[in-house]
């Protein structure tokens, strides 16, 4: 441990305060989360996902009672399993999936958004995450189980693909498949190996070595390793999936596991910090974390004789940018169990810019010290808003960096455990076993 080690009731005052949010930011009727805590915000249904996943530290942490986690999980489940599934421009989801945005009231989509299938994965997984804690005989233990296993069993995989071997990004009824894929290392590892595991519509074999072929290796401050941008991108899956030591044909290739390559990202960031070589104020060894989450922008302004241009909410990412000076607390405190040593310096001097102070959600989304200095020396510049999709990180991290509890219920879920196989996984926990003959 390091001079700043956390002490329990830090990181029990942080897990609490996130987890706060999924119980006021929440619609009791249908389950539904709001995005974000500005006034009439939509539902995000990864927040849903990251908020399902969240009643299970709830319950064992003493922040809800099993009851009411079990009310809620059930008030979701069954609002998502009769849901409207159609090809109509208002409905709920289609062919198992759902809109990213949607009413907090009516569960119908909103903006003419997409049908996502990276937040349809999150919200997903967060069910099957329910289906493992929720282990009990009674009767609403079975109706979870059995309602997440349905909702999961829908989703049709291939339809996503679109003809092709990659997942599309989503879908509108407007005018169908969007262009994208899901190529190159993201967010999108958990949305293949459920697809790769699903017993109904299983992905091909094959979706995941296209995928890992697309992928950019690169050395970085003189560490190796699989590149993006963004924290987020190496935290998500890693908040279900423990990768340490398991290993699929790229990482055994590479003689490391993708574990060991977010801790090294996580150095990156640190790295990058200390470079700082667009000189943004703050930034140092134990101020960084770039990643999605808000900004004071979208706008420009003349800071020390130098323009800085301003971003709005956008994927930040170092050491090649986008960078405005934003800094994320929330991706930081995610990496916990990744860098301990990097991470709990950097919380506690978070800390003693007061970023929690009269926040009943723990730490702002984001800060920004180069923005303060436009009318001269100020206070940082904070975002006004939390983010369920910000929540949902810190506190489930924290508790595989404390107990490993998401971690060892995702190892129950024989449908991951199956994605894992399929996509070539072995060692560590899972074994050498592999059933390399189901198709």
């Amino acid at each position: 441990m390091n001079d700043h080690a956390l002490s329990s009731d830090f990181l029990d005052a942080l897990q609490r305060e996130s987890f706060n949010y999924f119980v006021h930011e929440s619609n009791a009727r249908n389950g539904l989360i709001a995005d974000k805590t500005q006034a009439g915000s939509p539902a995000s249904i990864a927040a849903v996902g990251f908020a399902l996943a969240s009643y299970p530290v709830g319950v064992d942490r003493g922040f809800m009672t099993r009851a009411d986690a079990i009310a809620r999980t059930l008030s979701t489940l069954r609002f998502f399993h009769f849901s409207v599934q159609s090809a109509d421009a208002d409905a709920t989801g289609y062919k198992g999936f759902y809109y990213h945005f949607l009413d907090m009231k009516s569960g119908r989509r909103v903006w003419k958004c997409e049908l996502s299938t990276i937040d349809s994965s999150i919200l997903i997984v967060g069910m099957l995450t329910a289906a493992a804690y929720f282990s009990g005989e009674d009767e609403d233990e079975r109706e979870i189980r059995e309602l997440a296993e349905a909702l999961y069993l829908r989703a049709d995989w291939n339809w996503a693909l679109n003809g092709g071997v990659a997942v599309t990004h989503g879908w509108k009824p407007e005018r169908g498949f969007l262009r994208f894929r899901w190529q190159g290392y993201c967010e999108a590892m958990i949305l293949y190996l459920l697809g790769l595991g699903s017993p109904t519509h299983p992905l091909p074999r094959e979706s995941w070595a296209r995928w890992t072929s697309t992928y950019d290796w690169r050395t970085l401050y003189d560490h190796e390793l699989l590149y993006a941008g963004p924290l987020f991108i190496h935290q998500f899956s890693h908040i279900w999936i423990d990768f340490r030591g398991i290993q699929d044909d790229y990482m055994r290739g590479r003689q490391t596991d993708y574990f060991e390559n977010s801790r090294r990202a996580t150095y990156v960031q640190q790295q990058y910090a200390i470079a700082n070589p667009a000189r943004y104020e703050g930034y140092g060894e134990n101020s960084w974390g770039l990643t999605a989450s808000d900004g004071p922008g979208p706008r420009s302004y003349m800071i020390r004789g130098k323009k800085r241009r301003f971003f709005g909410y956008k994927a930040r990412g170092a050491p090649f940018g986008p960078d405005d000076g934003s800094i994320a607390p929330w991706a930081v405190a995610a990496s916990l169990p990744f860098a301990p040593e990097i991470v709990e310096p950097t919380l506690a001097h978070f800390e003693t810019l007061k970023l929690r102070e009269n926040n009943g959600y723990g730490f702002k989304t984001t800060f920004n010290a180069t923005m303060a200095f436009r009318r001269g020396p100020s206070p940082i510049w904070i975002s006004p808003f939390h983010f369920g999709i910000n929540q949902g990180p810190i506190l489930l991290m924290l508790e595989n960096y404390r107990t490993g509890l998401i971690w060892n219920l995702s190892r129950q879920c024989r449908y991951l455990v199956a994605g894992l196989r399929r996509a070539g996984f072995l060692g560590g926990w899972l074994g050498v076993e592999n059933s390399a003959g189901a198709e």
